[in-house]
């Protein structure tokens, strides 16, 4: 992993070993199925149970030139997802992201290895300004992440999805660059 450039406001987690963040491969499809049907990785998400390996084939082959589709790989297993969607016309400098990792491997830096990694691109190689998520309140873990990358909460969006028979909140939160 490189070293972050000076003119970023952030700072690398450190690198785990074995970890290699890299772009999504076609043959990474069945992995990134099995990662995003898990209870805890699904729990995060917007995603319905039981994908299937043709809905995520159809989701990347559908992503349009504007996508970057990162997986973190550590010891040769996908642990973990991250996607970022670039708008388009008079919101041509803003992006939305998303992203997980495997239940048996959050807390552990994977995360904030993603997370830096797509920053790093949309600062340095596409010259975003905004970077644009949303968060379940109850996710603390994520929460604290994206604060320390310089998110903030925007608005509140109650009742936000239906999720595990009930209706959740989430946070809109930005990462604006000055």
């Amino acid at each position: 992993m490189l070293k972050a450039p000076e003119n970023n406001p952030f700072e690398r987690p450190p690198a785990m070993a074995g970890l290699t963040i890299r772009a999504l491969r076609a043959s990474d499809i069945e992995a990134v199925t099995a990662l995003i049907n898990l209870p805890g990785f699904r729990f995060g998400t917007l995603r319905l149970p039981y994908q299937t390996v043709e809905e995520t084939r159809k989701r990347f082959e559908n992503a349009g030139p504007g996508h970057v589709s990162l997986v973190a790989e550590l010891n040769g297993q996908v642990v973990g997802d991250a996607g970022m969607t670039r708008y388009h016309g008079r919101r041509s400098h803003v992006a939305s992201l998303g992203m997980g990792v495997h239940d048996d491997f959050a807390g552990k830096g994977i995360g904030g290895a993603l997370l830096a990694e797509l920053i790093d691109t949309a600062d340095n190689w596409l010259n975003l300004k905004r970077l644009e998520l949303t968060v379940y309140t109850d996710n603390a873990a994520a929460i604290a992440l994206y604060r320390k990358f310089g998110f903030e909460e925007e608005g509140l969006l109650k009742a936000f999805a239906f999720r595990a028979g009930d209706y959740v909140d989430a946070y809109a939160m930005a990462r604006v660059r000055l």
